[in-house]
């Protein structure tokens, strides 16, 4: 991989100009984010973000690339995705978080 390819924060792998990805805001837009740091990431990487917490969740908790990798189900993720190539992509299963 080229050096100027950037890194995913979340698990690591490079994320090539062909890799699916988008930008996510650290603290939600709906909960004060707008305007806020975001980071680029696997759109498989965030989609699993979204599918594990609330934004409410995001917010109060998890606002930080540290905070999220400490999630438990994010980091049975990022140990599952770290051995895909880095364009990796699948489909993300629906909601799974608790007290929807």
């Amino acid at each position: 991989m080229p050096e100027d390819v950037p890194l995913c924060p979340l698990c690591g792998r490079p994320i090539p100009p062909h890799a699916k990805q988008s930008l996510h805001h650290l603290t939600p837009k709906l909960k004060g984010g707008k305007g806020g740091p975001v980071v680029l990431l696997h759109q498989l990487c965030h989609n699993e973000i979204h599918a594990t917490l609330s934004e409410a969740d995001l917010a109060r908790n998890y606002n930080s690339i540290q905070a999220l990798r400490l999630h438990p189900r994010l980091e049975k993720f990022i140990r599952w995705v770290s051995k895909r190539p880095p364009d990796f992509h699948s489909k993300t299963p629906g909601p799974r978080r608790k007290g929807r």
